[in-house]
């Protein structure tokens, strides 16, 4: 089964960048990917910045990137980058710890004068960690999110479209690495 790892760079657990990855999550499980979910809200602040790779939350979270065919990496966008956060969690992944997978960056933020963030922050070092195919990605302006009273999230239609689109750009990149990988297992055995 095909896994995909998310790496959520919010540190606050009320973030509209949860709606976006609520809902690929959402989706994605439904279309039978195994999913892992790291998120800078959830993994400990200290062992995140003393880099801490003997703690256990730490080594799942590095192990869970590892172990994924696509890594989908959201942030929240502050200030034209992604969040400290974000690159926290990057900087404890081997250096070519995204060698080999599919990278679909998620960005959220206040205006979509921040759109080229993805291009001018996060590809170099996605490059840097040995990542070389990257999706265009899905950049979404706040107000296109709405918080529901019950904790929940609105979406916009344009929005989900936009994100469907996303997705259905991911499969079809796994299907293809899956056949060159097979080809390619193929090629050596003869």
């Amino acid at each position: 089964m095909t896994r995909i790892a998310f790496i959520v760079g919010s540190p606050t657990r009320g973030s509209r960048l949860f709606g976006l990855t609520g809902y690929l999550e959402e989706r994605l499980a439904l279309s039978g990917y195994d999913i892992d979910f790291v998120s800078a809200a959830d993994l400990p602040a200290k062992d995140l910045l003393r880099a801490d790779f003997n703690s256990p939350a730490i080594k799942q979270a590095v192990a869970a990137v590892e172990g994924a065919e696509a890594v989908i990496i959201a942030s929240p966008v502050y200030k034209a980058s992604y969040s400290g956060a974000l690159k926290t969690i990057l900087d404890l992944l081997p250096q070519k710890g995204l060698r080999g997978k599919v990278v679909l960056p998620v960005f959220i933020g206040g205006t979509i004068a921040h759109l080229l963030a993805v291009d001018y922050a996060l590809k170099p070092v996605v490059a840097a960690l040995g990542g070389t195919h990257i999706l265009g990605g899905v950049f979404a302006v706040d107000q296109w999110i709405s918080r529901l009273e019950d904790g929940g999230y609105e979406i916009t239609e344009e929005l989900k479209s936009r994100l469907d689109d996303a997705l259905q750009e991911l499969g079809t990149e796994l299907a293809q690495y899956a056949r060159d990988t097979s080809a390619g297992r193929r090629e050596q055995a003869i």
